[in-house]
């Protein structure tokens, strides 16, 4: 049975849902989280059999067959363990409201273990991968772990809306003001900047049916995070970051003289610090290349 302790110099296993798309178009945030986890004395088991979680969450109460991969995730994941992790920030979000849902609705819990054919009581721990650096790691101990340190680069953090919201089903940090994600750039070296777009959507799914809305939030949560003094973008969702990396092409046809700026993963930020060989870091995957700033500060 998998299960988590304190780290200590022990080695750890935690259980890994990696989801679709860090087998597909985000390769470079799973590979570079896997990578920097052995490096920190942990390793994340792939949950064996994984199917999709479904990507989103249903928003009608009585939609329970929505409910089931999920469910079904969590159910087995419980066989092997007692925490599970993921990356993703949908699929976190899928799965930690499920598992509140589960936790909290008997007659819903009954309901999807009958059409699952499972037991599952929602006694599972769902911890995104950040949670694990910052809770059962620490800041302070990755710290002393840094090889390459980032100093001199200017990272923003961006949240979106799927490791916050919903405040109360998700309990990821401060609903209006979280740091997480700041307290971890910080313990990378680099100088964490604030901005005030750094929770709003970018657009989600918009970017397939209305790319035009997709692309105004990418270029107003981006020109913020510019205009407070980024150098970097860090993010944690697949989906964000093909938003806000990948329509910079369209904002630059829309708004002349806009300044493109890298997005990583908190995973290829880490990697970095980490010293991890570039070869490893994905960043042919990242739209908009970010060595000529890390090569400019020294950094790879």
């Amino acid at each position: 049975m998998l299960y988590a302790l304190s780290v200590c110099g022990v080695s750890m296993d935690y259980l890994y849902f990696p989801g679709c798309t860090l087998y597909t178009k985000a390769k470079n945030f799973d590979q570079t989280a896997r990578e920097c986890s052995l490096l920190l004395g942990f390793e994340l088991k792939e949950l064996p059999e994984w199917t999709c979680c479904g990507a989103t969450f249903p928003l009608a109460t009585d939609n329970l067959m929505a409910l089931l991969p999920p469910s079904r995730i969590l159910a087995k994941a419980r066989e092997q363990g007692t925490t599970l992790t993921t990356l993703c920030a949908v699929c976190f979000n899928v799965i930690k409201r499920t598992n509140h849902l589960m936790q909290k609705d008997h007659e819903k819990r009954e309901k999807i273990n009958n059409y699952i054919e499972m037991n599952y009581q929602g006694d599972l721990r769902v911890l995104h991968y950040l949670e694990i650096l910052k809770q059962e790691i620490g800041f302070s101990q990755i710290r002393e772990r840094v090889k390459t340190p980032l100093s001199g680069l200017k990272a923003a953090a961006y949240y979106g809306c799927m490791l916050l919201r919903p405040f109360d089903e998700m309990g990821f940090d401060d609903k209006e003001r979280p740091t997480l994600i700041e307290e971890f750039i910080e313990a990378m070296g680099a100088e964490s900047v604030d901005f005030p777009y750094k929770i709003e959507c970018c657009g989600s799914f918009q970017s397939v049916g209305s790319p035009e809305v997709a692309t105004e939030c990418a270029y107003k949560i981006l020109s913020s995070a510019l205009k407070n003094g980024a150098e970097v973008v860090v993010s944690t969702c697949p989906m964000c970051t093909f938003n806000i990396d990948h329509k910079q092409s369209d904002i630059k046809e829309k708004y002349l003289g806009f300044k493109t700026v890298p997005v990583l993963y908190v995973t290829q930020l880490l990697g970095i610090a980490m010293g991890l060989n570039p070869q490893c870091l994905g960043f042919e995957q990242n739209f908009v290349d970010p060595f000529p700033v890390l090569k400019e500060k020294g950094l790879v």
